[in-house]
This record gives C-alpha cells, structure tokens and sequence, in this order.
C-alpha cells in the first residue's frame, strides 16, 4: 500500500477547461465586434455615399383658413453669466452648429416651412400699393392736419397724474411762461440726475449740451419774433441710436460701430430739424436689435430702467426712446421696428407707440439690418403726439424707394365722438394666449369700444405659428447678411446673447428664406380678406408684463427666449406683411407694470389707428405716476 501512488485530484485533470472556454468566448467576442464594426461601416457608407439628403417629401401647404393655429411658447431656458458665456461659445462651435441648433430649431418647429409646399410666389417687401381713388377724396395739406390737431378740444382725461404733452410744451412757449432755452436746462438737469440715480436710468447714452442750446435758442428767437416753425418747433425728441443723428456716433447699441462722429443725418432726423424740435440725444437700445427686453450690457450703454419699476425691462429694442418718454424727458421719440421693437417697449413702458404701414416713413439713415421688416415710427406720451409726429414724418422720399408710391397722410374722422359703423376683428383664440391679467383688462377695453358704437367681429387669422415663424426667418435671415463682416471681424466685441442669436440665423438657408416669403404672400392675402369684412384688428400688446432685470444680467447679458417670443407675439403679423399698428395703454397688472392693447389696421389706414387710440385713452381709469419722472415744465 505504501507503494500505491496517489490519484490526482480532479481539477488537476481538469485545469484545461477553462482555457478552452475562455478561447471559445474571446472568438465570439470579436466575431461580434467585426460584424458591428462592419454594420457601422455599411451604415456610415450608406449615409455618406448613398443616402439623398437633398431632398425631402413635402405635403401640401393648408389651404382651410382654419388650419395649422397652433399657438406655441417656445422652450428654451433663460441663460445668463457662465451658461450663458458656454451657450454662447458651444452654439458657435462645429458640434453647435451640426448638433446643438438644429435640435433647437426641431424642438421649437422653427423648421415648420421647411416640410410644406407653396403655390404662392415669394413677396420680398410687403409693399401695397394704394387702392385706386380711395385716398384722393381724403386728401388734404399737412399744415391743415396739423392745425386741426392743435385746436382745444375738451379733455376727458381723468384727474392726476398725466404726462407733458406736446400741446402743454407749445402752451408754456406761447404763454412765456417758459422758453426752449428754460427747457434745456431743465433737461440737462434731469439728463445727470437720471444718471447719477442708483440704479442709472440710461436712457440717452449720448447727448451735447452746446448742440442742445444752440438749437433751443434757436427756437426761443423764433418764439419771441412769433415765427415757429411748426408744432414741434422747441419740442425736445430723441432718436434711437440705430438712426443717424449728427454729431453722434452712429452706434446702433454696439461697442464697436461709429467710431467717427456722424456726418450726415438720416431722413427723419432731417424733417425734425426742419420743423424746429430740439434733439436732446441719441437713445438706448438692445445690441443691433437683436432681442425685445433691452439687456445691453456693453460699455457705452448698459441696461435701460423701466421708469415704472427700474427692477424691470423696458422691453426693446427701442429701450432708451421709450424710457425717456415714460419718464418726461421728452413727450416723443423716436424708434425702429422690425419685431416690435417700438411697441413692445412702448406697451412695458405704459406709452404709446406707432408702427405706420410699411414703406410709410422713410427709412434712409437708419442701420439697414433688416429690409423687409422695419419700419420707423414715433413713440410718445399719447395718441395726439404720435399723430403729429407721423404727420410730419410721413411721405416719400426718394431716398427710400420702398415708400414712393404711398397715399398722403390722411386724419380724416379721428376726432369722431364715438365709433359707430366701425367693425372691429378680434380672433379671441389668438387674444387670449396672454397672461391672465393681460387678457382681463384687454376684453374690459374691447368691451368699452362696443359701448362708443363699434361692433366686434368674430375673425380668424389662419396659420399663427407659421406666420411667426416665417418672420423669425426673415428678420433673422436679413440680418445675418447684413451683419456678415462683423460677426467675422467685430465676433469678441459682440454681446453674448447677439452671437448666440447670429449663430442661430446662421442655420436658416436659401430656402428657408424663400418659403417664409411665400407664406408672407399667402398672411398677406389672408389680411385683404379680413381686412374687406372689418376696420382693424384688435390683439393685447404683449403676452406678459416687462421681465424683471436679474443681477447676473448686468454684467454678461442674458438669453431669454421664451420672454422673447411671448413678447413677440402679437407684433410679428405687422412686421411680416407691412400693416401699420397702434399700441395704447390700457391699464396696470398687479404689481404696477403696464398693460397696452393694439390696433392693426389695413395698410396705409392709420387714421383709423389714431381714431380708436384717442378712445382708448378714455378708457383708463388714470394714470399711475412712474417711478422714475421728471416734470420738465415745473
């Protein structure tokens, strides 16, 4: 026995199995790896060498009236300081580019035109001609308008507090009781104060004390030898730094533009001088137009206040002109609109604001960042302002060829004593996508202008989201080839939020730009047709009060899109297919913010804007004195 060798325990016989099946594994492993690796070629090759990505089915544009009415906020989340520094940086990347905004644009249906197919041919100005013989009946001298719009009438304004109009101006110069020179130092006055308030009111960022006097003395001569020049001789105006004023610098809200003071004077600023107003400055504005709250945080401009709350937006990108107005400054202002950019900050600021039909005031001299869209319109204490401002100013010039062909201003009828035979068109799916104290006070007004006579129109306005969504495109488009050498040359000294916005333009292509000019024939058509059933179109300004400034705003900017497009809203149907539109304020929300209502009329029919506006005017209970206000006149 002790001879017997021992057996050999069983794993050992065995210490070769698991060899054998970890080689059986690592076969099969790699087989699978070779067949995916081989599947992804196949797949790469089929989408790079086979695959048509030229070309897409499309499906017929809508042709019910009815369709395609979706009302839509758009999603994006509200970016400031380092998300917004990443957002603004990554957007302009390769992976921003090819990933990163095309998702956006998918999950926003920024890309709705892309998938439909129009018979329309593409209209790239929304010019109308006149219709023929309507005007000329109407027609009469701008001297005569104008003299009929001074004439005392009775005021209906409720007692309190009213803001200095134009009429209050030309009362204390002809009275003596003031003259321009006494106002122009009021103003300087009121120009430091306002900036050495904490927070700065930065309304006029650019402003000469010795061009101020020359032209207030000026008109002081002319008062005293009786020999004004007009209504608005003596009256102090600003214009928005977008429009050429000399001797500023044409910055149009940027830190790198003007860097020579300008030289030659838009068309507008022009037909002031000749009618005597006294320029007291050039005004705030968001960075090149790009965005609707006003947030410049640059170093030549910094964030305008909302003389009604200063904690808040005044809305843009007309920002500075609208709070100067709102805070006496000055009665009127001037701004340009290619999204609103009047009447939104008009609206946020409790003011009015004009965007006559397009074409109706020359554009020449201002920054040509869109062509198609902008219009430049006055904004002021009231109606009555805001009509002899566009009175003025309205008429060809044959430097600005788009508004050749226009009718005279007409004002016929505005002094009405009430609204009787006027239909007023209300698409109340489209009034009620607002905020619920937006839309409470702005039935009430509706409600006030059927008990002065008019009646109200059920209506509906085909293709909502298309429509802003085609304008979207145009503005964008526009401005993106107009802004081409900077965004490649002036990149570093651009906002954050302005590369981020010429960073989505930059997706849109040449068909993209086609088809929203093809949906501006067919909205365009659409309006003819409403437009021969009613006198004007009623919407609430904007879908929400003026945001609220946050304290990473100052520094570095924001991005809030969804603020952008609900501000939006209501303008873009004006800016795509030219009509002219009126806001007015109607009222105050909760916590003190304005609320404005608008009035869209057919093209060249703003006689009928001003008419209902004067009305409007009566319904508001009164006026809550802003925050931040100077009584030039005391």
């Amino acid at each position: 026995e002790g001879s017997r060798a021992r057996p050999r325990p069983l794993i050992a016989e065995c210490s070769c199995a698991p060899d054998a099946m970890e080689v059986g594994g690592t076969k099969w492993l790699l087989l699978f790896y070779n067949v995916a690796a081989a599947a992804v070629t196949l797949l790469v090759f089929y989408l790079v060498f086979v695959y048509r990505a030229t070309g897409r089915s499309l499906k017929e544009a809508p042709q019910d009236p009815a369709a395609e009415r979706h009302i839509r906020d758009v999603w994006s989340p509200r970016l400031s300081g380092l998300s917004l520094r990443m957002f603004a940086h990554l957007v302009n990347t390769v992976f921003g580019q090819i990933c990163l905004m095309p998702l956006l644009i998918r999950l926003n249906h920024f890309d709705l035109l892309r998938n439909l197919a129009f018979s329309e041919d593409p209209t790239f100005l929304p010019v109308v001609l006149p219709e023929d013989g309507k005007w000329d009946s109407e027609h009469k001298p701008p001297l005569e308008i104008l003299h009929e719009l001074m004439e005392p009438r009775v005021s209906t304004t409720p007692a309190g507090f009213r803001f200095r109009g134009i009429r209050d101006y030309i009362a204390s110069y002809r009275s003596g009781l003031l003259t321009p020179s006494q106002v122009a130092q009021n103003i300087f006055h009121a120009l430091e104060d306002s900036e050495k308030s904490n927070p700065p009111l930065r309304a006029i960022v650019q402003w000469n004390k010795d061009h101020i006097l020359r032209m207030a003395e000026a008109s002081t001569a002319r008062y005293r030898n009786k020999m004004p020049l007009s209504v608005l001789d003596g009256i102090p105006v600003c214009l928005k730094e977008e429009i050429k004023v000399v001797p500023y610098y044409h910055r149009a809200g940027t830190a790198y533009l003007g860097t020579e003071p300008e030289v030659e004077d838009a068309t507008v600023t022009r037909r002031l001088r000749e009618a005597g107003a006294m320029i007291i400055g050039v005004s705030n504005m968001h960075e090149l137009g790009t965005g609707t709250t006003g947030c410049n945080p640059n170093r030549f401009h910094g964030i305008a206040r909302n003389p009604c709350n200063p904690q808040h937006y005044t809305g843009g990108s007309s920002s500075g002109s609208a709070a100067a107005v709102a805070a006496g400054l000055c009665p009127l202002a001037l701004g340009t609109d290619g999204g609103g950019s009047i009447r939104i900050p008009a609206a946020l600021c409790g003011v009015v604001g004009l965007k006559g039909t397009f074409g109706r005031i020359s554009d020449y001299g201002s920054l040509p960042l869109s062509y198609s869209t902008v219009s430049l319109g006055p904004i002021s204490t009231c109606v009555l302002d805001a009509a002899i401002a566009y009175t003025l100013l309205a008429g060809p010039d044959q430097q600005y060829p788009y508004g050749l062909n226009q009718p005279a201003p007409s004002l016929d009828g505005i002094f009405s004593p009430d609204l009787k035979g006027l239909i007023l068109g209300v698409d109340w799916a489209f009034f009620k996508a607002c905020d619920a104290e937006i839309l409470d006070i702005c039935e009430k007004a509706v409600e006030y202008l059927k008990h002065l006579g008019a009646s109200v129109m059920d209506i509906s306005i085909p293709e909502l989201e298309a429509i802003n969504v085609a304008h979207v495109i145009c503005i964008m488009s526009e401005m993106r080839d107009h802004l081409q050498s900077d965004f490649n040359n002036h990149y570093d000294k651009m906002n954050l939020e302005t590369r981020s916005i010429l960073a989505l333009a930059s997706q849109f292509t040449a068909v993209d730009y086609i088809h929203a000019n093809r949906q501006r024939s067919r909205s365009m058509a659409w309006l003819k047709e409403i437009f021969s059933k009613v006198n004007c179109i009623l919407t609430p300004a904007t879908a929400c009060t003026a945001p609220r400034i946050q304290d990473s705003d100052l520094l570095h900017g924001c991005s809030d899109v969804p603020t952008m497009t609900r501000s939006m809203r209501y303008m873009q149907l004006g800016n795509l297919t030219g009509v002219p539109g009126l806001v007015v304020p109607v009222g105050y929300c909760s916590s003190g913010l304005p609320v404005g209502l608008q009035v869209m009329a057919k093209w060249w029919d703003e006689a009928v804007l001003f008419r209902i506006g004067l009305k409007l005017e009566q319904f508001q209970a009164g006026t809550s004195k802003p925050k931040i206000f100077y009584d030039i006149l005391s």
